[in-house]
Order: structure tokens, then sequence, then C-alpha cells
């Protein structure tokens, strides 16, 4: 049935006088305003559900510092030595450097960065067919300090722009990853003995390689290694620092652990203790958070100790207290001293964590940029 043109000309009157009003009740916070207004903030405040509000009796039951094995500082080479041998079935880091390099890049979603002068692409070849392609992004006016940006689970570092973009605007160069099978990272298909082929898709996929040495950890942290390898090769920046959001926090904190040539690190929402993941499903995480025998050779306030440990180092940790996704709420508050305390009783070296309640969400807030900027200008040459 058709509208009659006068009814359609009401319609029409109704629609504007409602959107007059709906600007008008705005602009003089006039009903529904008020209401609309208190309901948004009510819900921006509102905690995820299965966000801890308290932190559970019985995680302070454990104790905290006979988890952590280094009394003196010999304790620091012996451990992190170990933690690179079971990575790497072998003594000391390894040498190789990346064998495709591609001097300005062109990737226009980067275009608008306006303090950004041109992008260089490596690929990292790796064992089971494993690439890693990283992107080294170069400040018009460099203030020859580096930042590694890992963006972690959440996938292409391009999720991580807005960060990326501001350690830019500050002068820094930027090595910007992502982890194993995401981004723009391959997921090759392999063949497994008695098991037959495989698409590599997942993080837990990857326990069924077996490396001809060492563990599959190292195809999370094998990049960064590699590209501080070509970094120290090619250029001399003053002071080389990382950040990492969730997965990437995680490999934040592993590669700060074993390269001493990283000064400061800034693992964000990327790992609680072992102890502090049994009532919490979403705390657990994919394969290379909880796989056994790399924990059992270094547990997780063993790594936060040998991040922090070293002259001129630093370990920030960072927890989102409302965070959507993962290792939220106050938990830390069972390890942070006791951690900061042996780092400084090692001698060298700082760890602190700091407490993030400005958003409800899985990110790098504008709040903690701010703090790691700070952080970062503190760093004499």
């Amino acid at each position: 049935m058709r509208i009659q043109k006068p009814r359609r000309i009401k319609y029409v009157v109704i629609l504007f006088l409602a959107m007059l009003y709906g600007m008008i009740s705005t602009e003089f916070q006039l009903i529904p305003y008020p209401q609309f207004k208190a309901g948004y903030a009510k819900s921006k405040k509102m905690v995820w559900p299965g966000t801890p509000t308290e932190t559970p009796k019985e995680y302070f039951e454990t104790d905290v510092d006979k988890l952590i094995s280094m009394r003196q500082s010999p304790d620091v080479e012996r451990l992190r030595d170990e933690l690179i041998a079971y990575l790497w079935g072998a003594p000391g880091l390894p040498s190789t450097l990346p064998v495709i390099v591609s001097q300005g890049h062109i990737d226009n979603r980067y275009n608008d960065i306006r303090s950004l002068t041109r992008i260089n692409k490596f690929i990292i070849k790796m064992e089971f067919g494993l690439e890693s392609h990283v992107y080294h992004f170069i400040p018009k006016y460099p203030n020859k300090k580096l930042m590694l940006y890992h963006q972690g689970h959440d996938g292409d570092f391009y999720k991580g722009k807005k960060q990326i973009g501001k350690l830019l605007d500050n002068g820094y160069s930027v090595l910007a990853f992502s982890m194993p099978l995401l981004g723009l990272n391959n997921q090759p298909v392999i063949r497994l003995p008695k098991l037959g082929k495989l698409k590599l898709v997942t993080h837990d996929h990857m326990k069924y390689l077996r490396p001809e040495n060492g563990s599959p950890v190292k195809y999370f942290i094998e990049p960064i290694v590699i590209m501080l390898n070509y970094i120290e090769k090619n250029d001399s920046f003053l002071s080389v620092s990382m950040l990492g959001l969730s997965g990437g926090g995680w490999t934040t904190t592993l590669v700060a652990a074993i390269d001493t040539r990283i000064g400061k690190s800034f693992p964000v929402a990327g790992s609680y203790p072992i102890y502090l993941r049994s009532n919490s499903q979403r705390d657990w995480g994919d394969y290379e958070q909880n796989t056994e025998r790399l924990y059992q050779t270094v547990n997780y306030l063993e790594l936060y100790v040998l991040g922090a440990s070293g002259s001129d180092r630093k370990q920030l940790q960072i927890i989102n207290q409302y965070d959507s996704c993962c290792f939220a709420g106050r938990k830390w508050e069972t390890y942070r001293d006791i951690v900061r305390n042996r780092v400084s009783v090692l001698g060298g070296g700082e760890f602190d964590l700091f407490l993030d309640n400005s958003h409800h969400e899985h990110l790098v807030s504008n709040t903690v940029m701010a703090l790691i900027l700070d952080e970062l200008d503190n760093i004499s040459p």
C-alpha cells in the first residue's frame, strides 16, 4: 500500500523535530541526555565478566621467595645460560642474520604517519619453513634510540600503528614484530612423523615440532635475536628497548631474560606466574605460556629477574587492572616486591610494576605510552 503524500510530509516533519531536539538536548543537556550520559559512563566503568576484583587468599600461600633460585650475582648468568641452552640446544645466542632485506618497502597503510621517512622490510627464515616478516620504521628526525615493538596475539603489528606512530613522532626507530603464524608471517604445511600433514595455524600446533636442536619455543624469539644481530652490525643506536602487548608482552619478558642488549623492557598484559593461573582459564594461555619443560628450567619469576638484571637495565611490567582479555586484577601483589628486592640484592638493574586502571581493554593505553616515553627519555647516552 502506498503512503499518501500528506502522511509522508508528516513523517518527515516528525523525524526533523526529533533530530532537532536531539541536537538541542545534547547542547543544553536536557532530558534524556543526562540519563544517556550516565548510562554510557557506567558502561565504560563496567568490569568484564571474570575480571578478578580481589586476589584469592590461596595465592598468598605460595612462598614466592623460595621459587627464585638466584641468590648471588653468578647465579644470574648461570640461569641465563641454562635458558639459552634449553631454547637452542647449544651455548650462546644464534649469530645468524636476516636473509632478505628490502630497502624502502612500500606499505600504504602507514602513509599517514608524517614522522615516518621509510620502511625497510626483513624476512627471517627458520626451520619447518617458518618465516617472520619484520618492518624497520625509520623516523624523519631520529634520536638514535631503537624500540622493538611486538604486537602479540592480536596479529599484524599494523594494529599497533598508533603506538608505532607515537614512537616515531618522538624520534625513535621502531622494529615491529608479530608472533609466529600471525600477521604478515606465514603458516607453513609440515609433515609430522607418525602423524601426517599439518598446516601450522595456532601456537598449540607448534608443540608437535621437533627441532634438530633445542625447543620449538625458540621460534617465538629467534626473529628478535636475529634482528638485534643485524642492528648491532649495521647501526649504532644509543639504546635498545622493547615494548610488547599480550603475547608480545610474553615475548618481551622472554627475550629480555636472554639478551642483555635490550636495556629497558615493557611487557604489557603479557604474563602471570603459573601459581597465579589455577583459578582463571583466560590466564592459562597458549602452548608457549605454559609448556612444562620451559618453566621447570626457568620459571616466570626468574624470567622477570633475568629481564631486569644487568648494568643500566630495567623491566617495567604493566598490568591492566580491568583487562578484557587476561592477566588483570591485583594478583601481582603476591610477587612484585619480592622480585624487585631480589633484583636489587643481586646487584645491577631494576624491576618495577605499573598498574594501569585508566581503561577496560586489552591494549597499550595512552597513559602507558606517556609513561614509557618518560622512561625512555631518562636513558642517558
